[in-house]
This record gives structure tokens, C-alpha cells and sequence, in this order.
């Protein structure tokens, strides 16, 4: 048995304000294609500023985006492959 070793590169940035923080996420695939995700959080103006808060929420969301977007790219390609549906367990 032969053993590839894979590596991916993600990227997650943030953009923050008093309110509201956006995760902006980025996978690089070994084939050279590019999948990218969004996530959100909002403050409550009744609660403190933690950034770093908002920062774990809204990334993730992001992640969590990307997770399931890198699922159906990936059952597509089984469907095209194989000419049949196939289901993730999700």
C-alpha cells in the first residue's frame, strides 16, 4: 500500500466592529481549487466586547460552512464518477 501525504492550506480573516464580527474562510485543495465560506456574529448591546467571542462564533460558522460545502463537492464528484446519487451523513 502506497501512503500520499495531503496537505491543505486554510486561511480564516476577520473583520470586526462594535457590533457585529465576519469570518471570511479559505480552503486550498491539492488540485488547485479554492472553496471559500462565510460566517457572522452579532453582539448583543446589553453584553461586554469580547472580540475574540465573536471571533470563535463567526469562524465557526465559517468552518462549518466550508464543512458542508467540501461534503458536496466531494458526493458530486462520486455522482459523476459513478453515475448514481450518493447521500452524506450529515
Amino acid at each position: 500500500m502506497t501512503q500520499t501525504t495531503v496537505g491543505w492550506h486554510i486561511e480564516l480573516e476577520f473583520e470586526e466592529d462594535t457590533h457585529r464580527t465576519r469570518a471570511a474562510a479559505l480552503v486550498r485543495l491539492s488540485d488547485g481549487s479554492e472553496i471559500r465560506a462565510h460566517g457572522y456574529a452579532s453582539r448583543h448591546p446589553s453584553d461586554s466586547e469580547q472580540p475574540r467571542v465573536g471571533e470563535e462564533i463567526a469562524g465557526a460558522r465559517a468552518l462549518n460552512e466550508l464543512a458542508m460545502k467540501l461534503l458536496t463537492k466531494a458526493h458530486d464528484e462520486i455522482d459523476a464518477e459513478s453515475g448514481r446519487t450518493s447521500y452524506p451523513l450529515v
